[in-house]
């Protein structure tokens, strides 16, 4: 039942070397099939996960095995996430950017293209956030997770306030209300 703790060195080498290569599958394949899953997506999930896992433990099957791979697993996640925190070039790299699909009413079809998002796609999420004319949107950006937002353009002649909070200094360890 338990497996050989010989293995497990080589059950961590293996589990993160697969955790990257689905990083960068995945990274490669865009960002718009991690969004909302399909039945085809989720399918893929499934298999893919059944497909890496002899290549994690190798002959190892045992519960010892699978729980230093899941544990693995979390660690270069968490590890993983700390070191984009910090590093923002790596963050474009694993995360992506996000593209502008519309600006200023203008759909921009070589984005469009290049994320694999069809016009009626678009046309749905924009209806999805209550604006009827493709016209009225001010941007539409496709974000690192996978959805769509719209941002739509302000109405001509009304000019929209913003009211910044005042400002809070402190000065001898008392806060004071600059107005």
């Amino acid at each position: 039942m338990i497996g050989s703790l010989a293995s497990l060195p080589e059950i961590i080498l293996r589990s993160t070397v697969v955790y990257l290569a689905l990083i960068i599958a995945f990274r490669v394949a865009g960002k718009r099939h991690i969004s909302q899953l399909t039945i085809i997506d989720f399918t893929l999930v499934l298999l893919v996960s059944n497909a890496v896992q002899n290549a994690m433990v190798g002959t190892d099957s045992s519960l010892t095995g699978g729980i230093v791979a899941a544990i693995t697993l979390i660690l270069i996640n968490v590890t993983l996430t700390k070191v984009i925190f910090k590093n923002e070039n790596l963050g474009k790299i694993f995360k992506g950017v996000p593209t502008l699909l519309m600006s200023r009413g203008v759909t921009l079809p070589g984005n469009l293209a290049r994320e694999d998002i069809r016009q009626d796609e678009l046309e749905e999420a924009i209806r999805e956030h209550g604006i009827s004319d493709t016209r009225s949107v001010e941007t539409a950006v496709l974000e690192l997770d996978g959805s769509i937002s719209i941002i739509a353009r302000e109405k001509e002649g009304v000019h929209k306030q913003h009211i910044l909070p005042p400002i809070q200094k402190r000065r001898r360890g008392r806060r004071i209300n600059q107005n």
